[in-house]
């Protein structure tokens, strides 16, 4: 049990996922909304200033940037990699722990966010839903069974906003299904068919990429062989799955010192 409530920020809090953040830290006992990022000269909608001037009521600091370490002890960051790395250097310089959600970042990103766990805790997943990470399971055992002999296609669909391309979750999924058949993801992973003059090849993953209307999430897995096709899927109806999971986690990840973790580490423990 802890004794003391963990103090949260959410950096992009007037995005859809830090709206959703707000809303759900309600239903967690454990955790106090302390502090709030947003974005510097941003056109305030009506909804949000009703939601700022709540915050403010409720004694929210309200910051366009970081500013003390003290305010917090987790930072809760779905951004965009630029923003999520200045978050993250801030966090490491102050040893405070941090949960990331930010899709679309860079090798050398993920190489940077590896070495900074070593300081400080950091729980960084691409999909914080319990839903996706069930999948996981199956796609173990389905990959395992019929990987090789099955052409594998991901199929992911988002809301027209959204830039990075394939998902980050699609992107895990292919990662997964490449280590459990012992290849190299980027050998065989295939995003763009349309210069291609070639028979499909052995082992291939297939991405495809829908961006319209107000889709949160929908991913497909299809393992298609001579005889039959086998399609796993989830699909997120809103952000409250991952708001959840990330909430969640600030929990569990709390009396960490230091280390990397994923959402399936939290999932394991719960």
């Amino acid at each position: 049990m802890h004794k003391k409530i963990i103090k949260i920020a959410i950096s992009g809090a007037l995005g859809k996922m830090g709206k959703c953040l707000i809303k759900e830290i309600k239903n967690f006992e454990k955790l106090k909304l302390n502090t709030i990022i947003i974005k510097k000269n941003k056109d305030i909608k009506k909804k949000d200033s009703k939601i700022l001037k709540k915050l403010k009521k409720n004694k929210i600091n309200i910051y366009t940037k970081i500013k003390n370490p003290k305010d917090f002890d987790i930072l809760i960051d779905f951004t965009n990699p630029q923003n999520t790395i200045k978050n993250l250097n801030f966090c490491y310089k102050h040893n405070k722990k941090i949960i990331i959600g930010t899709t679309g970042l860079s090798q050398e990103n993920y190489l940077d966010i590896k070495k900074k766990s070593k300081k400080i805790s950091i729980l960084h997943s691409t999909n914080f839903s319990i839903g996706i990470n069930l999948i996981l399971n199956l796609l173990k055992t389905t990959t395992k069974k019929i990987g090789k002999r099955s052409d594998i296609e991901i199929i992911e669909s988002h809301h027209r906003h959204k830039i990075d391309s394939p998902s980050g979750t699609a992107i895990t999924l292919g990662k997964f299904i490449a280590k459990n058949m012992k290849l190299n993801f980027h050998d065989i992973a295939v995003y763009d068919r349309n210069k291609s003059n070639y028979h499909r090849k052995k082992n291939e993953i297939g991405f495809s990429s829908i961006r319209a209307g107000k889709t949160v999430g929908k991913h497909s897995i299809l393992f298609s062989t001579k005889g039959e096709e086998i399609t796993i899927k989830h699909q997120a109806f809103n952000r409250k799955p991952f708001s959840q999971g990330a909430l969640e986690g600030a929990i569990w990840i709390y009396n960490k010192k230091n280390g990397l973790f994923t959402i399936n580490d939290v999932l394991n423990k719960l």
